[in-house]
């Protein structure tokens, strides 16, 4: 009989896709990250594995694991699982894409909208009982989004559905990525590619939605930063170390740009000290992304899914790893 070990607390509706499988589910009921070497121990035994953002799945842990055949990330990101590592040692890894798309857009939106009109600011003001009157010269005074230049650093899923919801706003939208689109894709999305440079320079806002990867590890440092409007902000909804916070910080006390609204961060859950005390045009939220309700539900849902699946001799629907994919048809 198949077991499998929930490595932090999840939905509990998720654990109904196991009904009727005989694969038995220890979920664990506690929403703090296990360390690395308590992981390796609570999951020795298991043959699927479902897992957050925040777990390392690397050779050492696969190593102390030889009855995983599957690790599901309730995440679409997976830097935290080395994928290579998991295929040397044929274990199948999974992720959650499509189902946070929106959600993730909604919030990178959000952001951007409230770091350009220094939203959190004005509540706090109001909150602390400093507004006494109406003024032209408001002290939350901020900038336009609308008929603005947004640059999107990564254009998947979550970049393209950035990229609609700007045409409400009339925007100007430019991209790079690593792929440019056929130029049919870039009309219907009303998108301009541009080379790195040109979407630092050009750009009001910059949204980031790449994967981490070697190559975008502190794409943004300071010669980025340079590169960018002094009137600019940065949004980040991707991954924290995309960005090289120091760099950021010292661009904005420095004036080097005006602005940046953050959703993750390079060290998380810590946040840069100097990020911290810049209260002006900042923005920083903790990694809410995805966090809607609907959303985290079929998140969970489908990582149960990708490890049932598995573990009954199917192919799962996000498979990372595709070589495998013969073999996990073929089952145990």
């Amino acid at each position: 009989m198949s077991r499998v070990f929930v490595s932090q607390e999840i939905v509990d509706e998720a654990l109904e896709e196991f009904e009727g499988t005989g694969i038995t589910v220890d979920l664990r009921r506690d929403h703090t990250p296990l360390p690395a070497a308590e992981l390796r121990a609570a999951a020795s035994t298991y043959d699927g594995l479902i897992c957050l953002l925040t777990d390392r799945i690397d050779a050492e842990f696969l190593a102390a694991c030889p009855r995983l055949r599957v690790v599901a990330n309730v995440a679409v990101g997976y830097d935290n699982i080395d994928v290579p590592a998991a295929t040397r040692a044929g274990v199948a890894v999974t992720n959650t894409p499509g189902v946070l798309t929106d959600a993730t857009a909604d919030l990178a939106f959000a952001l951007l909208l409230a770091t350009a009109r220094r939203i959190p600011e004005g509540d706090a003001f109001l909150r602390a009982g400093r507004y006494t009157h109406w003024r032209v010269n408001q002290e939350q005074m901020g900038v336009d989004v609308h008929g603005a230049t947004l640059g999107l650093f990564g254009l998947g899923q979550i970049g393209r559905a950035v990229a609609r919801r700007a045409r409400g706003f009339d925007m100007t939208v430019l991209y790079h990525d690593v792929q440019r689109l056929p130029a049919e894709d870039e009309r219907e999305l009303g998108v301009t590619y541009a080379e790195f440079d040109e979407l630092l320079a050009r750009s009001d806002f910059v949204s980031v939605h790449a994967p981490l990867l070697d190559s975008t590890r502190h794409r943004f440092d300071a010669a980025a930063f340079a590169a960018m409007k002094p009137t600019a902000m940065l949004i980040n909804t991707a991954r924290g170390p995309i960005v090289d916070e120091a760099a950021l910080a010292a661009a904005l006390r420095e004036g080097m740009i005006a602005g940046a609204g953050l959703d993750v961060f390079e060290r998380e859950p810590e946040v840069d000290a100097l990020l911290l005390e810049l209260r002006e045009r900042v923005v920083l939220l903790p990694h809410l992304g995805s966090a809607t309700g609907t959303t985290r539900r079929e998140m969970c849902r489908m990582a149960a899914r990708s490890v049932r699946d598995v573990l009954t001799g199917k192919r799962p629907e996000n498979l990372v790893n595709t070589e495998l994919a013969d073999r996990l048809v073929a089952g145990p």
